[in-house]
């Protein structure tokens, strides 16, 4: 199967197979004396899993031991699970800080009186924030800063 192919029965781009292939997340697929790329079964399983983990958020490092885990029939369960527990609270504190920024914008929003004078808080905050360290913004708007 050629690399388009490959890309369709897995629905990762052929760009994100070459790029998964360049920084060795996946092994290079064999090449034919035209040099295309042919892919097996077990190439296209492969890359169903990173698609997986990639649709789950894993970043590239955490899916490289994810696919060492995942070839380990001997492996622990409790190891990928500890991987999924961190993945999950750095996934947690993104959402909080989400949360904040939202919390904030919206305070902001509130406060802009939106008409044709120039005067607004938005562009205020926004061109002092780098005067300001984000957690003391958050605080005087009630906010909970996230790292």
């Amino acid at each position: 199967m050629n690399i388009g192919q490959a890309s369709k029965a897995t629905g990762v781009s052929t760009k994100m197979i070459r790029y998964y292939e360049q920084i060795k997340l996946i092994s290079p697929a064999p090449r034919t004396e035209a040099s295309y790329r042919t892919y097996t079964d077990n190439d296209i399983h492969t890359l169903r899993f990173v698609r997986g983990a990639r649709d789950l958020g894993f970043s590239v490092e955490q899916m490289k031991t994810l696919l060492t885990l995942w070839r380990d029939r001997s492996r622990a369960s409790a190891d990928v699970k500890a991987i999924a527990l961190e993945h999950i609270a750095e996934l947690e504190r993104k959402a909080a800080a989400i949360q904040a920024m939202t919390k904030t914008l919206k305070h902001l929003a509130n406060n802009c009186q939106g008409n044709g004078r120039p005067d607004c808080p938005i562009i205020e905050e926004i061109a002092n924030a780098s005067e300001k360290d984000t957690p003391e913004i958050n605080a005087r708007f009630g906010v909970s800063a996230m790292k």
